[in-house]
């Protein structure tokens, strides 16, 4: 039999977050982000989860192929816009819009021959400081690609640095307000974070959202708040089963660098999962599990294939019983993906992407 360790994407919870989100700026058109494999989920998996967007947003041209073979016909954006002046003819062919952040794009696009005019986002960097023209430049930006034949509509688009936290958006809105002000076009300034916390501030409505981890069922400001505080539902269940079970006398330890060692009797199970399927390495002792549906913790380290856990809590627990590693257990018991990323030290979009081509992926409701 196959290794019993899988991973579930949940379709109804893709469509219910993408409804929370709709509900914090019903005013607002929405791209589905689904930039790094759909923050590693798959694309082909939450297409029809995802289906009820305006526009899917993304990095690369291999992404927006998959999503046009999926049989999409609407708005895809391309987050970075192109990277080499060929790629503009696919954009030509696939009718891709596209970002436009510095002056080497807009070269790009001055010599590019094309028969139907291209839709930009003009991104300014104000604050973020990695992508987009300084507001001193992006007037001159704006001016120089609206006399381009190769464009048609500009829309304005920054990204916040904050939005997550106690600094908030307002310095960077007001520096991007103010320097569009009379600038046509539409505009698009939210990522989860600035969606769920602050998009119903008159000063920050636009015309485009951008969420990402929010509709995969993370707290984008985590742990300041949760994902069911949003009303957000986990996307993603990663589940495996106990292949063994050791009974532990008092000093005795447990994997590599004997990290851990019983102070009582106890029960062990061993877990078929380790960093090798993309579970965080740097978890240690005390990192929660599910067993059977009920809460207990990790001991010891992550090894490549093997996890150890802590049987006192469930002591029925034996060979095949369930391990929730995130998600939901077949209960009906959650385990915030959020709170195995924060006892790694990291957040929840980085055990999303760091799914292992090993794992296999079903999905469900």
């Amino acid at each position: 039999m196959p290794r019993p360790i899988q991973a579930t994407i949940h379709t109804e919870a893709l469509r219910h977050n993408l409804a929370q989100v709709r509900a914090a700026a019903p005013d607002a058109r929405v791209w589905g982000v689904v930039k790094a494999n759909a923050y590693g989920h798959g694309i082909e998996r939450v297409y029809e989860g995802l289906r009820g967007v305006d526009g899917f947003a993304l990095l690369d041209m291999a992404e927006a192929e998959r999503v046009r073979a999926l049989g999409w016909r609407g708005p895809i954006l391309l987050l970075e816009g192109v990277f080499e002046p060929r790629d503009l003819e696919l954009c030509s062919r696939l009718g891709l819009w596209h970002a436009v952040h510095c002056e080497a794009q807009i070269d790009m696009l001055a010599v590019h021959k094309t028969h139907q005019p291209h839709r930009v986002f003009l991104k300014m960097n104000s604050g973020m400081n990695r992508l987009g023209f300084a507001p001193s430049a992006y007037r001159s930006a704006w001016t120089r690609l609206n006399a381009l034949p190769q464009v048609d509509e500009i829309s304005l688009m920054t990204h916040f640095s904050d939005a997550d936290g106690a600094r908030g958006i307002a310095h960077q809105m007001k520096v991007f307000s103010e320097t569009t002000r009379d600038l046509p076009g539409e505009r698009s300034v939210a990522n989860s974070a600035a969606t769920l916390r602050h998009a119903r501030a008159a000063d920050v409505r636009a015309d485009w959202l951008r969420p990402g981890i929010a509709i995969y069922g993370s707290a984008p400001d985590f742990p300041e708040h949760s994902a069911a505080h949003w009303g957000l539902q986990r996307t993603m269940t990663l589940a495996s089963r106990l292949i063994g079970v050791q009974d532990l006398k008092p000093g005795d330890t447990v994997g590599y660098g004997s990290s851990f060692t019983a102070d009582a009797p106890m029960r062990i199970g061993v877990v078929a999962c380790g960093y090798a399927d993309g579970y965080p390495r740097h978890c240690t002792t005390g990192t929660p599990v599910l067993v059977d549906g009920v809460r207990t913790r990790m001991v010891g380290r992550v090894s490549m294939d093997m996890i150890t856990v802590d049987l006192a809590p469930v002591p029925g627990a034996g060979l095949g019983s369930e391990v929730t590693l995130w998600g939901g257990a077949t209960g009906g018991t959650m385990l915030p993906i959020d709170e195995v990323a924060q006892a790694a030290g990291t957040v929840g979009y980085e055990l999303m992407c760091a799914l292992a081509p090993r794992v296999p992926v079903v999905t469900g409701d």
